[in-house]
């Protein structure tokens, strides 16, 4: 097989083996519960008859790193898509459940003996939301998303899978970003505004000049975390009065056919968040130490990519800040979803992951409802890249547990 460079998140290239000659790949159009068309691909090898499904609430997965890998060992792969994939201004989680049970309804139909889901990174929250709302009975399913939309789960075919593998999965977009957002913004309409109490990057907070470990107080870090609550709830109180807003202009449009009226409740009011790249863990090494390089997912200098276009949850509409990206109104959270995870369970921590620390990997191993689970450690940065030049990738380690995991459970 030849070598392939894959992509996975900004500015990361991974080493990749081409897919097996062998492999058949088709491509597929789905329709979900509610009307909307996701699509997928399939690769497949002969004799497989285990399929690994890979999706992510927000991102395109077809080309995925660990894709090779596991036709390589036998598998078949399933690569999905959300109706969000790569524009997530209205990724609403309880809707990405739906595209995640058409796929999961598919593969049954297809007649695959065994089907075992794959998160890596945001797509572990994704993932042990199905497996949690899929485990229960229909009835009991949520109903309604944080902004109050109605969600029909209950009357969707949600097959629960028959395994599930998590790769350096972050504890969901909402609780991530709960440590990233930057508190000492004062004035949302000001990307430049701050509070120098709580500037991460002031020296006499205990910023240092990058590369070099920076040294944040015990004291600057409890508060620190509190503002970063403090700024999340402020924003959760703005879009849930702009979802008010809307209601009423509906209520109004239904009483009065008032085009007007109309025309408000369909404006998205989308809200601009700024600075959601400064996570201290980022900038002082000694706070939650791991194997992990200087810097955040999008680069080595978070104290210019803070104030850059890319980053989490730069734009979302009320809706979606709500159910996707606010760390106190989100379902979709890896520990609040864990103990629905039921099935035989793997989960792979990278050494030097930036999004899945520590603290975290053992917490969430700890909640998953499995019985049969395993946690393993490889060396790896949350990408699935190599610890340093010269050494195996995260990617290719990880797969070599999955594959004896996959074998041993599932032939």
């Amino acid at each position: 097989m030849t070598d392939t460079v894959q992509r996975l998140g900004a500015g990361r290239y991974i080493e990749a083996a081409a897919a097996p000659a062998n492999t058949v790949t088709t491509v597929h159009e789905l329709e979900t519960h509610d009307g909307a068309k996701v699509s997928g691909v399939l690769r497949t090898v002969p004799g497989a008859s285990t399929v690994v499904t890979l999706m992510h609430p927000r991102q395109d997965l077809t080309h995925h790193v660990l894709v090779p890998e596991l036709l390589a060992r036998g598998f078949a792969v399933w690569t999905q898509g959300t109706r969000s994939v790569n524009n997530d201004i209205s990724l609403v989680h309880e809707q990405a459940l739906l595209d995640a049970a058409a796929g999961q309804a598919f593969l049954r139909d297809r007649g695959f003996e065994h089907v075992v889901t794959l998160g890596h990174s945001g797509g572990g929250t994704l993932f042990a939301f199905y497996h949690q709302q899929a485990g229960l009975e229909p009835g009991e399913r949520i109903a309604k998303t944080p902004a109050g939309r109605p969600v029909d789960l209950a009357g969707a075919d949600m097959p629960v899978p028959d395994g599930a593998v998590f790769m350096a999965p972050h504890p969901g977009q909402g609780a991530l970003l709960l440590r990233l957002i930057d508190p000492s913004v004062t004035d949302e309409n000001d990307p430049m505004s701050v509070d120098p109490e709580l500037n991460p990057f002031a020296p006499e907070n205990g910023f240092a000049e990058p590369p070099e470990s920076s040294t944040y107080s015990t004291e600057f870090v409890t508060r620190y975390r509190a503002a970063q609550r403090d700024r999340v709830a402020r924003l959760d109180a703005v879009a849930k009065d702009r979802v008010a807003d809307a209601a009423a202009a509906r209520n109004r449009f239904k009483a009065s056919e008032n085009p007007h009226d109309r025309r408000v409740a369909l404006a998205p009011r989308v809200l601009t968040v700024y600075r959601t790249d400064a996570d201290l863990r980022f900038m002082d090494m000694s706070l939650s130490p791991n194997d992990r390089p200087y810097g955040s997912l999008f680069g080595r200098r978070p104290d210019l990519t803070n104030y850059g276009l890319v980053g989490f949850a730069r734009f979302a509409t009320p809706d979606a800040w709500l159910s996707t990206w606010s760390g106190l109104s989100s379902n979709a959270d890896f520990l609040r979803c864990a103990p629905g995870v039921t099935t035989p369970t793997l989960f792979v921590e990278l050494s030097g992951d930036q999004a899945c620390f520590p603290e975290n990997a053992e917490a969430m191993v700890h909640a998953l409802g499995a019985q049969d689970k395993d946690h393993v450690r490889v060396a790896g940065t949350h990408f699935g890249g190599p610890i340093a030049k010269g050494q195996p990738t995260g990617a290719s380690l990880a797969a070599a547990e999955m594959g004896h995991w996959l074998a041993e459970r599932f032939g």
